[in-house]
């Protein structure tokens, strides 16, 4: 792999990170502070909606960031890995 590919596949990797990253910060901090009192106003089940997110769905979406994160990084990989050995 030449350099320019080298410097464009970690290029590729740290701004997945990074919007991966901001996403789950905006959700977890927006949601779970910023935004908590109007979404206490809606119900999740039995709990205000702002609370489950505080306590439960931040947690899930993090989770669910490292699946995407795992899928997304497997075709940065496939892209810029694919004649490593040539």
């Amino acid at each position: 792999m030449n350099q320019n590919n080298k410097q464009a596949y970690w290029r590729a990797n740290i701004a997945l990170i990074r919007n991966l990253l901001l996403i789950w910060a905006v959700v977890s901090f927006g949601c779970s502070i910023l935004l908590v009192e109007p979404l206490n106003n809606l119900k999740f089940g039995s709990l205000p909606l702002g609370f489950w997110i505080a306590q439960q769905g931040s947690i899930y979406l993090f989770v669910a960031l490292i699946f995407i994160y795992a899928y997304k990084m497997d075709k940065i990989d496939r892209k810029y890995l694919k004649n490593k050995d040539n």
